[in-house]
């Protein structure tokens, strides 16, 4: 419940509790009255809270002894030895080494029977140490449980019995081999016991906190019980133990204080009216500390996810303006926690926590939904965008931490209890809204809209057409030429997927990312090397290139299955060439690195496609150890927009050959393009100029055409 609704219910009982003064002695038997309702209550309701704990422990306590004495019996019945051994001649002395002579001090159970396969004849039966006659010590009742108990495959049978002594827990199951083969004969039948002795329901009453607990006939006024059944339901006994009453303890801690509030009450109304509100407020206080953890989280104080949709539910009810929430996600919250700690990334939850309560007087409530997840309920008309740009302005400065200087964004998805909206429509709106935010970048606040759905829905959609698209092979592999620009001969061919549907040509810009997003770039990235490389194996003597994406090389196994199909397909790895992007050498070197080394050694090449556009630095370059270089479209284009273009791209190919490293120039539109790249260096052209995308049937043909 957020504070404002709280002041406000208690101005109102305020309001209420005034206009009752116009007689003082009415107003004080009310207020009097009054507090001794609410502290009756409490005291009561503290104390049926705590009885009903204390009946579900005694009836865990029993429910714990069962399963204790259960599993025992079970680990000593389903025994292939014992099994053997009970058939045996020596049955007998087998039964009292391994059960008989352990009840003596055995701290599980305190006797142990076995019953041979005709369900009458006792072939051990021993109560601590001691010989004794179950029939007489535990009556008819036993042996009934014993025939129940008497097949294989089935559960332990458990009761309670009335013994000679008092009550006793029994434990019978079938003595059989931990796996049968074939049907078995009758079974003799193991019987393990424990009495409910004062030694044992002290172990209870200590295990499960219920102080006094013993056994008893019948209920004992005054104090708790729970019945203790046997094998046809009848109560044979009684579990009895005293009340801790804390509700009544509370009370007589509070008791001089209600009377000194009451002597208050009569000399001087103020004074009462005052206490009395203290009083109440303190009481409810207790009242509600049972579902403060429950709805709070522990780090924040704030509200939790449960405490979010109770408070969404209560205010949709209200006749208060149109609540509106916003989700709130910390931009790079992971990198602090990595570089500086979790006590220092505790401490930075704990301070947004206190900014996003207070940034602005509508927001009524905030919660923290998880490591970095925080929602805010805000009550109001406030202008559109208002309570975004107060929050964004929250991450405008670093925020120092222990001298440390912490930079943290926010990105912000909101969303509008419209109507009967269920509180949970409400947050999957709102989600929506964060996650289309952190999309478009860092520090952005977006609107829940419907269209969002509707995008949702066709990217899940295209998720579905894409999967069939690479289970059914229908996306392709096309090809564009690689050309010598010394000579223009083919020297090789560069492998580019096209997905042609129905409706028209899907963009790799589109599915490519698609696939990496919804996991399915291994596959697509599979079905391309398999397709390029069956069709590279008509035009021997032209090198293969296919693109890579940074999640597949990033795939431990990635270099493996390179190396398996290519075995598989007897295609030589030395005219193939991966293509990858500045994108890897960020993400995950290390294992990008291995991968590369990997497929290097069975003489894969690999080139740095796109180079020009990203972050790759010479060091990069040599630590990977490229064997081509890919200079940009971006910096070819660049040579008809801007003067200092040739010199860009001079400079770069110059770094390249520095390296020793050759360069690609791809998206060569025209020849003035060409020219330069030659003069600069560039040993190896592609782009429309050379030969646009085709299919293998073209290619061959335009290979047939050239060699002519």
């Amino acid at each position: 419940m957020s504070s404002n609704l709280a002041r406000r219910r208690g101005r109102s009982q305020t309001s209420s509790i005034i206009a009752t003064t116009v007689c003082f002695l009415v107003v004080a038997l009310a207020l009097t009255g009054l507090m001794a309702h609410v502290v009756v209550a409490m005291t009561r309701s503290a104390n049926e809270i705590d009885d009903a704990r204390a009946t579900r422990a005694a009836s865990a306590a029993i429910a714990a002894l069962v399963n204790r004495l259960s599993a025992t019996t079970t680990d000593n019945a389903v025994w292939d030895d014992a099994y053997k051994a009970i058939s045996s001649p020596g049955a007998a002395d087998w039964a009292y080494e391994n059960w008989g002579k352990t009840t003596a001090d055995y701290p599980l159970y305190d006797g142990a029977v076995v019953i041979g396969p005709d369900q009458s004849s006792i072939v051990s039966a021993y109560a601590k140490g001691k010989p004794f006659q179950p029939s007489a010590f535990f009556g008819e009742g036993f042996f009934q449980q014993i025939n129940k108990a008497a097949d294989a495959g089935q559960a332990p049978v458990v009761n309670f019995i009335r013994t000679e002594t008092g009550i006793a827990l029994v434990v019978s199951q079938a003595i059989q081999p931990f796996t049968a083969e074939g049907e078995l004969p009758k079974l003799s039948v193991l019987s393990l016991y424990k009495d409910l002795t004062p030694e044992v329901l002290d172990i209870l009453s200590d295990e499960h906190e219920l102080d006094g607990l013993h056994l008893a006939t019948a209920p004992e006024p005054g104090l708790l019980n729970t019945p203790i059944t046997d094998m046809q339901g009848g109560v044979i006994g009684h579990l009895v133990w005293p009340s801790k009453a804390p509700g009544s303890a509370v009370f007589h801690q509070v008791y001089p204080y209600i009377s000194a509030a009451i002597i208050i009450l009569v000399m001087f109304l103020g004074g009462v009216l005052l206490v009395g509100a203290s009083e109440a407020r303190r009481l409810r206080q207790l009242a509600q500390a049972a579902i403060f953890e429950a709805n709070h989280d522990s780090l924040s104080g704030l509200l939790n996810r449960q405490g979010l949709l109770s408070l969404l539910e209560e205010v949709q009810g209200t006749d208060l303006a149109q609540p509106r929430l916003y989700l709130v996600d910390l931009d790079g919250f992971k990198a602090i926690n990595d570089a500086w700690g979790h006590a220092v990334g505790d401490d930075l939850i704990r301070i947004v926590s206190n900014a996003l309560v207070a940034c602005h007087p509508e927001v009524v409530a905030a919660a923290r939904l998880g490591g970095d997840e925080f929602a805010l309920v805000q009550i109001g008309s406030a202008a559109p965008g208002e309570i975004e740009a107060t929050i964004l302005a929250l991450f405008a400065e670093p925020f120092k931490i222990d001298g440390r200087t912490i930079e943290v964004g926010a990105s912000i998805g909101a969303a509008a209890l419209d109507g009967d909206l269920p509180p949970l429509e409400l947050l999957r709106r709102a989600d929506m809204a964060l996650y289309r935010a952190k999309e478009n970048g860092r520090g952005r606040a977006i609107e829940y809209d419907p269209e969002l759905d509707r995008e949702r829905q066709k990217v899940a959609e295209m998720e579905a057409l894409l999967k069939s698209a690479i289970s059914d092979g229908v996306i392709e592999a096309f090809f564009q030429p690689l050309v010598s620009a010394a000579t223009g001969a083919v020297t090789g061919l560069e492998a580019l997927a096209r997905w042609r549907t129905p409706t028209g040509n899907i963009s790799p810009e589109i599915f490519i990312p698609l696939a990496e997003r919804c996991g399915l770039i291994d596959a697509l990235g599979a079905l391309m090397l398999k397709t390029s490389i069956e069709h590279a194996k008509n035009w021997p003597g032209l090198a293969l290139s296919v693109n890579v994406s940074p999640v597949q090389l990033c795939n431990p196994e990635f270099a493996a299955e390179v190396i398996s199909l290519l075995q598989g397909l007897d295609f030589d790895p030395k005219r193939l060439t991966l293509e990858i992007t500045e994108g890897v050498l960020m993400t995950n070197p290390d294992q990008a690195r291995r991968s590369i080394d990997h497929l290097k050694q069975v003489g894969i090449k690999f080139a740095l496609d796109d180079f020009g556009c990203g972050y790759a630095s010479i060091g990069a370059l040599r630590q990977f150890g490229f064997d081509r270089m890919k200079i940009d479209r971006s910096l070819v284009s660049a040579l008809d927009q801007s003067s200092n273009g040739a010199d860009v791209l001079r400079a770069t190919i110059s770094l390249a050959t520095a390296l020793q490293i050759p360069v690609t120039a791809e998206g060569i539109e025209n020849a003035h393009q060409a020219e330069i790249l030659r003069e600069a260096g560039c040993d190896q052209l592609q782009g429309y100029l050379i030969g646009k995308p085709m299919s293998a049937l073209d290619i061959s043909s335009k290979l047939r055409e050239h060699a002519a």
